[in-house]
């Protein structure tokens, strides 16, 4: 979106929050590939491998975690409080102008 009309409009801050949020995405989606991984690999050099990448995959989670939360974009643990946001940024996608 042209920065412009993402100030404007005050889109810049969702836009970061859905990049955020792909990010995030993103990284659950490699835990979850790598730690299958190990489970299938067949050999422990291969199995080391993937574990230590298991690893770099959850902390880079933890990482894009940490932040959204700081920025109050991902809340975890309140499940309410997650909705309510969620719900706002339909409102919000919802209420844009069409240009």
């Amino acid at each position: 979106m042209n920065p412009i009309i993402e100030n404007l409009t005050g889109m810049n801050a969702l836009s970061d929050q859905v990049v955020a949020m792909d990010l995030l995405i993103a990284a659950k989606s490699g835990v979850r590939n790598f730690a299958m991984a190990v489970t299938e690999s067949g050999t422990p050099e291969i199995k080391e491998m993937l574990t230590r990448h298991l690893t770099e995959a959850i902390d880079m989670h933890e990482q894009v975690s940490l932040y959204m939360e700081e920025k109050g974009w991902y809340h975890a643990w309140d499940t309410n409080e997650q909705i309510n946001l969620d719900l706002n940024n339909i409102n919000t996608a919802l209420n844009l102008p069409s240009l």
